[in-house]
């Protein structure tokens, strides 16, 4: 009995070692998850491009920027000269902040009276606004003690804040989450299933046999290719179309662009993840197999690094490099600058170009494995 079991623990153990995608499933793809969780996951809002409009022009205003600049939470983008450019910084995302400098903001402090300043927030991400605001409280307050410390004693007066803070937040005043939220799940959602059912799909004809017909078959590589992915793009499109009338009509979300822009946009990305789908196929020979992969190099970078959780800007040097491999990337930055700041692909032509070169490298090497496979 004991030698039986031994024999059978013994036969497992060849196997799985013989089996050399096991190994690596098991030792690898672990591996790839956690270091793609610790670099991706970025919690702290630390290093947040930040612009300034400043009136005043004064060396007391210069300190003013200073105490932001020299924090370990803010860096200087720019220094602009009217609110036209801060809005074109935070349209194409250069910035997460702008603070705005009264042309009476030295005068007002060297009388000892109270002046405003002013913050504009990028709305698109309300928990980074609410954090953003957080930050320049606490940098105004200490700006304000050390004001205290210099010149309550030549004023002869005592005023707790001479320096006030008002903020207003662009795209999405109210700070909805859903606002944020949705838009991105439109994103990864769309990334997710669109991946999976065409991987699985050609992996299950593996299984049963029925992928030789078109071993055999007189087409040509690149016409079997994009014969059977036109079929889930349009399927995948279909999904999209019910999702954004969820977003927009169920969650009431903000959409004030272009639908027929969004779906342009949509029909791109979509060609980017079937293709996607299809590339791990031609690596693949078993579904489990397929689902992994499809998880650990498409679905969690598309969550941790496409800045649908954090901005990139966010991000270490490894994670913004990550996400220019990643095309929900580029496709986030559409969705969300349609549906709340209003904005045409004229203005993302950039975002549309790297999908479609995404498209392209994929289908490539995808017709490759296939005519390797036929030849």
């Amino acid at each position: 009995m004991f030698k039986r079991f031994v024999g059978i623990v013994k036969k497992e153990f060849i196997e799985l070692l013989r089996d050399k995608l096991a190994l690596l499933l098991i030792f690898i793809a672990p591996v790839l998850v956690i270091f793609l969780e610790g670099y991706g996951l970025v919690l702290d809002v630390k290093k947040i491009p930040l612009a300034f409009l400043d009136y005043d022009k004064s060396k007391l205003s210069r300190e003013y920027i200073n105490s932001f600049v020299n924090s370990e939470y803010f860096k200087l983008y720019k220094l602009v000269n009217n609110y036209k450019e801060a809005e074109e910084l935070i349209k194409k995302g250069g910035i997460r902040a702008l603070i705005v400098i009264p042309p009476d903001f030295s005068r007002k402090l060297y009388k000892w009276q109270n002046v405003q300043v002013q913050i504009l927030v990028d709305g698109t991400y309300p928990n980074r606004s609410q954090i953003i605001k957080g930050y320049v409280s606490a940098i105004n307050s200490k700006f304000n003690m050390k004001l205290l410390q210099n010149y309550a004693e030549t004023f002869g007066k005592e005023i707790k804040f001479p320096i006030e803070i008002e903020m207003r937040a662009w795209y999405n005043p109210a700070l909805e989450s859903k606002n944020f939220i949705m838009p991105g799940e439109l994103v990864t959602i769309l990334c997710f299933y669109p991946i999976l059912i065409s991987c699985l799909a050609i992996v299950r004809e593996k299984e049963l046999g029925s992928i030789f017909n078109f071993y055999c078959s007189p087409a040509r590589p690149w016409e079997i290719v994009l014969g059977k992915a036109i079929p889930y793009i349009v399927v995948s499109f279909l999904t999209y179309l019910i999702l954004f009338f969820i977003t927009v009509f169920v969650f009431k979300t903000k959409f004030i662009g272009n639908f027929i822009a969004l779906s342009i946009g949509s029909f791109l990305y979509l060609s980017c993840t079937v293709g996607l789908g299809f590339l791990i196929s031609s690596f693949t020979k078993t579904q489990i197999t397929a689902m992994l992969l499809a998880f650990v190099l498409a679905v969690l970078p598309s969550y941790l690094y496409s800045g649908y959780l954090c901005p990139i800007s966010s991000m270490d040097l490894s994670g913004q490099i990550m996400s220019k491999f990643i095309p929900a990337t580029y496709f986030l930055k559409v969705v969300r600058g349609i549906y709340l700041k209003g904005l045409g692909l004229g203005f993302y032509i950039n975002n549309l170009f790297y999908l479609c070169l995404y498209a392209f490298i994929v289908y490539t090497l995808t017709i490759l494995r296939f005519k390797k496979r036929i030849g």
